[in-house]
């Protein structure tokens, strides 16, 4: 509606708000003698949204191509300064660095950034880096820069971009300093060739050293030649196309490194350097097709669709250079998608798709129930020593740590385990998918079928065990002792603690928090344990290798290599849950933590120390508290998991509304799909064979 009104004022002469001061602005590049730089920042001031909501900047900036294009005298002035503008600065390490992680490495760059918070940089407006610093002078401004379209941006590099009329002086010096860039940026790239780390990662790059060590020679020879042209027009120029070879054999050998690290392991040096490399091959092969584009007409229009790409690239990461979100997102994007994979292969086991899976989820979650139900007591017990709250959330993070690791060695599952690890299956499928057939979407819905009536089995295995465990455990104490285990006070605090309208919700949405979190450590340490080859090393002690012989040693290694990750992110899941209340009690804040599965087990105890006399809709209030904090762990993890996972893997998936009408009609027509596994078809008897 907003571009249907702008059209009606264009075709009625009526000036929309700011459209005046566009073209002011733009009337002002026609004095020779201004200066460039004050002219830009104020046409950009021009253009920029008056608020954060205002979504007319897009129509001004269209005004302002429109205008150029309409005016050739003002098009010739506007090129002439700009041009002019960036041949008097210096463009190299506008080309060699913007848009690309810098040199310093991870931590240097995060306290520069934090550094300018403090004490912001003095710009050199010699260089086009600062220079963009000033004209774009808002944080914020590559949020409106972004909106520009792919065709706005290559009509106005087709405006600033010479033809054969108007190669000059000023355009000849912009081209010297890219190509300075494409041998800085290709000798960057071969120093590759002696990166210890990437042999670490690549036992063969060694094999593959010759076409790093050849693309510095074949730039400087494509250099060589094109500057040999630029002075003498009838010389032929260096096409590029060898050059640009030699970097896709380049840029595919880091891409083989990069796959092999999803099975070996990463680091976050490593995934640094990957990034960083192939930010600077994708910008060299940038800039030597928009140098042999400016020379080639055959290949212009290519050539300046590439140059406003990059340039609308650079300009937005240079505007966000100083955020520190935008670069921790950056960095947490290096190694998040290896931590998320094995989550993701995680996530796989657990899918129940036939009914004996669904039996194994269930009677796993059941076991896992019975030892939940005995943590549950060991905590109430502790509790009751009113021990230094030091020693006591060293106890509690002790029974819960140690108890999760316990269950995850026996193969047992914990129901809220689940979220975070079948959200990373959904996303790896969301990114394979096309849901815009209907077959591909059939098939998602029948994922999340089985996802859900897997989270389902679990969560019965452990609230349908825990609580009578809970209650047998506390009768059987009772009757051993003679006395009630736990004290009527007890069980009142037990009891209030699953209120649906306390702060039982806020603190399941806490441990969500961490059930996501634990999911993390478990593919963090997965990650560490394949990369720094954990097992051999182990396997490879000593004192092991004489107390269990070398074949056990070897195999002890593999064990705790595999298993690292789960044992990780359950004893740090567990710390995290024992150690949140006493941290809340000790700043004064009303920390603290819920799990389903504990608190049916606290269910269990209450009642057996109020005798089992308590009123029906005391008992039912309590088990809606109950599903209210197992639908928030839930929630929390899945969600928080979810993003994550697309997020990794740059999935914008826009179907939630198909999703959700297919996954209607499925619950529709076949709900028990949601609860229970279909029914394997009986396989017919084979007829006997008739004899001679």
């Amino acid at each position: 509606m907003r571009k249907i009104f702008a059209r009606l004022r264009r075709l009625l002469g009526t000036p929309a708000p700011g459209e005046e001061a566009v073209a002011a602005a733009l009337e002002a590049f026609r004095a020779p003698a201004a200066d460039t730089l004050l002219l830009l920042r104020r046409l950009v001031a021009a253009i920029r949204p008056r608020r954060g909501a205002d979504g007319s900047s897009g129509d001004r900036y269209a005004m302002m191509l429109d205008r150029l294009e309409a005016d050739a005298s003002l098009r010739l002035a506007f090129h002439r300064h700009v041009v002019h503008f960036l041949a008097t600065r210096r463009l190299v390490t506008f080309f060699t660095d913007s848009g690309i992680l810098p040199g310093t490495g991870f931590f240097s760059e995060w306290w520069r950034i934090i550094g300018h918070r403090l004490l912001p940089e003095a710009p050199d407006e010699r260089r086009l880096k600062d220079c963009l610093h000033v004209i774009f002078d808002r944080p914020d401004d590559w949020r409106w820069l972004e909106a520009a379209t792919t065709e706005q941006g290559r009509q106005l590099w087709t405006i600033i971009a010479p033809t054969e009329d108007m190669q000059g002086i000023d355009w000849r010096a912009i081209e010297e300093q890219m190509l300075d860039a494409v041998l800085l940026l290709a000798h960057r790239v071969s120093g590759l060739g002696v990166e210890s780390e990437l042999m670490r990662a690549a036992p063969d790059f060694d094999d593959n050293t010759p076409c790093f060590i050849a693309l510095s020679a074949e730039a400087l020879e494509f250099a060589t030649t094109l500057r040999r042209a630029l002075d003498q027009p009838d010389q032929q120029a260096d096409d590029g196309s060898q050059l640009l070879v030699i970097a896709d054999q380049c840029g595919k050998t880091l891409q083989r490194i990069r796959r092999r690290a999803l099975t070996v392991g990463t680091s976050l040096h490593l995934s640094y350097l990957l990034r960083r490399s192939e930010q600077s091959l994708e910008r060299l092969q940038d800039l030597v097709i928009i140098l042999v584009g400016g020379r080639d007409q055959r290949i212009h229009h290519e050539a300046i669709s590439g140059l406003a790409s990059f340039v609308h690239a650079a300009f937005l990461a240079e505007n966000r250079r100083n955020s520190l979100s935008f670069y921790i997102d950056q960095l947490s994007r290096l190694l998040a998608v290896r931590v998320t994979e094995n989550a993701a292969r995680s996530g796989e086991h657990y899918i129940c798709d036939t009914p004996a899976d669904y039996r194994q989820m269930w009677l796993s979650a059941a076991g896992a129930g019975v030892l939940i139900g005995i943590m549950a007591l060991l905590k109430i017990f502790v509790s009751e020593l009113n021990a230094p709250l030091f020693v006591e959330a060293f106890l509690f993070s002790m029974i819960y740590g140690l108890g999760f690791v316990v269950i995850f060695l026996l193969g047992m599952t914990v129901a809220t385990k689940q979220p975070a690890m079948t959200a990373q299956t959904l996303a790896s499928l969301l990114g394979d998918l096309k849901p815009t057939r209907a077959a591909d979407l059939e098939r998602l819905v029948d994922v999340v079928a089985a996802v859900t009536r897997s989270q389902l089995a679990a969560i019965t295995g452990n609230v349908m065990v825990a609580l009578p465990v809970a209650i047998a455990a506390a009768v059987g104490l009772a009757w051993l002792s003679g006395s009630p285990p736990i004290s009527l006070e007890k069980g009142a605090h037990l009891l209030a603690d699953l209120d649906p309208l306390s702060w039982a919700i806020p603190h399941a949405a806490i441990a969500g928090f961490y059930l996501f979190l634990s999911g993390l450590i478990s593919g963090y340490f997965d990650n560490r344990a394949a990369y720094a080859d954990l097992g051999r090393r182990i396997g490879r002690l000593r004192w092991l290798q004489r107390l269990a012989g070398a074949g056990r040693a070897q195999r002890v290694g593999g064990y705790i290599e595999n298993h690292l990750g789960g044992i990780m992110g359950n004893f740090l899941f567990g710390c995290m849950l024992g150690s949140t209340g006493v941290i809340g009690t000790i700043l004064g804040l009303p920390l603290d933590i819920r799990h389903i599965a504990f608190a049916s087990a606290n269910l269990g105890y209450a009642l057996q120390s109020f005798q089992f006399d308590l009123p029906l809709r005391a008992v039912l209030w309590a088990a809606l508290g109950i599903a209210a904090i197992g639908l928030t762990n839930l929630m929390v993890s899945f969600a928080l998991a979810m993003r994550m996972a697309l997020g990794t893997r740059r999935i914008r998936f826009t179907h939630w509304g198909p999703l959700a009408r297919a996954i209607g009609r499925r619950f529709l027509a076949e709900p028990r799909s949601f609860l229970l596994p279909r029914r394997l078809p009986t396989a017919a008897a084979t007829p006997p064979e008739s004899g001679d």
